[in-house]
């Protein structure tokens, strides 16, 4: 008898994790890397190596952001996952970055979205901005 299919092993997308961690302990990057493999392995997605960028620079380039690149020229590339936006640096920065990404035809994957700050006065229903890049996959700390 054949096993299903859900019992065979088979390979996700692949997809490569940022985390940009200055002034962070190592249990805290360790902690980190192991919710992205958790995440990747609940939703059949490969990560096949983290990135971490450990300087407070403000501009786009840094070693580890030019690497990620890189991975991302390779054939069979899906995407990029992140915790949250704040992975790719201060905003001026992470737009470039997520526009280099998806200039590279790959996905950024975001763990967890930033939420627009609302006023009190602002209706309980608000409309929905969808980005055609980013993707959110779940609500978790980062």
């Amino acid at each position: 008898m054949t096993p299903l299919t859900e019992h065979r092993l088979v390979s996700g997308p692949v997809v490569y994790g940022f985390l940009r961690l200055v002034r962070v302990s190592g249990a805290r990057h360790e902690a980190l890397v192991a919710s992205l493999a958790e995440y990747c392995r609940s939703h059949e997605l490969e990560l096949s190596g983290v990135f971490t960028d450990r300087e407070a620079s403000t501009g786009p380039d840094s070693v580890a952001f030019t690497g990620l690149l890189d991975v991302l020229a390779l054939p069979d590339v899906y995407g990029v996952l992140a915790p949250a936006a704040s992975h790719l640096g201060p905003k001026a920065t992470a737009a470039e970055r997520g526009r280099r990404i998806e200039a590279a035809g790959s996905r950024l994957l975001l763990v967890r979205r930033s939420r627009p700050a609302c006023s009190p006065t602002a209706p309980s229903t608000t409309a929905r901005h969808h980005s055609t890049g980013t993707t959110r996959l779940l609500d978790a700390e980062s």
